[in-house]
């Protein structure tokens, strides 16, 4: 009795065995792996238990008890990174008053809903770059965990600024109200000793890297959006103090002089970039200093701009001067052999659109398989996780999605990505 009821038991676990080794073909029409000049034409990606195991030429037929994704028309690649997000907030009618009327948990469901749309776009890796209240940190550890669904998140908390720079979340509010006066905690510093501080608060907090706003901003109630609001010494701490805790620097500049200072001082990424001169571009690729151009948030700036009312008085001059500017370094940038990551600064545009960015890095001058390959490759080789993320070979995570058609013959064909893997699940399919 006891032998049968052992063969019963095993004969109901089968079919869960068989599930649980059950490998997925995905038959793609054509190969973008991330790495290679073109496209690799049809191939057959094999996929087990989260990882990519095999990568071949043409169709393969599954076993039995495989799975079968037909994408023969679709040209899959790796998952999309975006190296300049704000997933806690998105710009709005409300977007200046959010913060007295929302709290944490607000904005914990702001960002689940923000993260998931992303994800859905395409893009399984952001850098997330200033939130609210952490959430961020949060909605990491949630992924990790299994928790909800989402993109991996690389976040920097809240950023450091300057009293009354672009980040101190009390610009623009009236100290009648008798709001606390921000300091190092808070990410609002005005010495080296508590730049430290702010960087090793950021590491307390579960930050995975540092965000700097190296000058003046546009979108922040404030009026000037060049001036350089950190000095040499304040800047030296910050990335000297960041590498002790293994912590890379980002740094928000658009003004000459904040920009020199950043990439003197070292920092890993600057953030838009907008004035810019040829002798900082060269210096940033002889320290492989990356740019962030951010194209789609001075479309979206330059837009707003020009309609009376939709942006506050002291932002609008602002972006009227700074928005129009950006492609243009980007052209220049990028003839000069600076180092670029993919990236959007979505929160200021709408989160989900960002593929556009794309076309907008193609219509400034980068080929669509360098576009690509800045959104894949690149940012994984940046970050450090070259050996697990960014490309289409064996070994490597299933994160994987698939558009229609052959988007480096029209690269707008990027915004529709209809298929969606990550980490061996497929969240959304044709």
């Amino acid at each position: 009795m006891k032998r049968r009821s052992a063969i019963i038991f095993a004969a109901l676990l089968m079919p869960l065995a068989q599930a649980a080794g059950a490998a997925t073909f995905i038959q793609a029409g054509n190969l973008i792996d991330g790495k290679a000049d073109a496209p690799l034409g049809p191939h057959t990606i094999v996929v087990d238990e989260g990882r990519i195991v095999r990568v071949a030429v043409g169709k393969v037929a599954p076993g039995a008890g495989d799975t079968l994704i037909d994408l023969s028309g679709h040209s899959v690649m790796p998952g999309l990174m975006d190296m300049h997000t704000h997933l806690s907030s998105e710009s709005g009618p409300a977007s200046y008053t959010d913060p007295f009327a929302l709290g944490p948990a607000d904005f914990a469901y702001k960002i689940e809903k923000y993260a998931r749309v992303t994800l859905m776009a395409g893009f399984t890796l952001v850098r997330d770059l200033g939130d609210a209240y952490g959430v961020s940190i949060a909605l990491r550890k949630a992924i990790d965990r299994g928790d909800v669904v989402g993109p991996h998140i690389f976040t920097s908390g809240a950023p450091i600024a300057s009293t009354g720079g672009h980040g101190d979340p009390t610009n623009g509010i009236s100290p009648a109200l008798g709001l606390k006066t921000p300091g190092a905690t808070e990410g609002v510093v005005d010495s080296a000793d508590e730049a430290r501080k702010a960087v090793r608060q950021r590491y307390k907090d579960g930050a995975d890297l540092i965000k700097i706003t190296a000058t003046g901003g546009v979108m922040s109630l404030a009026k000037n959006s060049q001036n350089a609001q950190f000095t040499p010494d304040e800047l030296a701490a910050i990335v000297a103090t960041a590498r002790d805790y293994g912590m890379h620097v980002a740094a928000h500049a658009h003004g000459l002089d904040g920009l020199r200072r950043a990439v003197a001082a070292g920092v890993s990424t600057i953030e838009h970039g907008t004035y810019l001169d040829d002798e900082t571009m060269r210096q940033m690729k002889t320290k492989g200093i990356y740019l962030v151009p951010t194209l789609m948030a001075g479309d979206w700036i330059t837009e707003k701009a020009k309609t009376p009312g939709a942006l506050p008085d002291v932002v609008r001059p602002k972006a009227a001067a700074i928005g129009p500017r950006m492609s243009g370094t980007f052209a220049r940038a990028y003839r000069l052999g600076v180092p670029i990551l993919f990236c959007t600064d979505s929160g200021v545009s709408a989160h989900g659109d960002n593929a556009r960015e794309f076309e907008l890095m193609v219509a400034a001058g980068m080929p669509p398989m360098a576009a690509i390959r800045a959104a894949t490759s690149e940012p994984a080789k940046f970050l450090g996780i070259a050996d697990r993320q960014g490309r289409i070979a064996a070994g490597m995570a299933a994160d994987i999605v698939a558009v229609p058609g052959n988007p480096v013959e029209d690269i707008a064909l990027m915004r529709k990505v209809d298929f969606v893997m990550i980490g061996g699940k497929i969240v959304k399919q044709p």
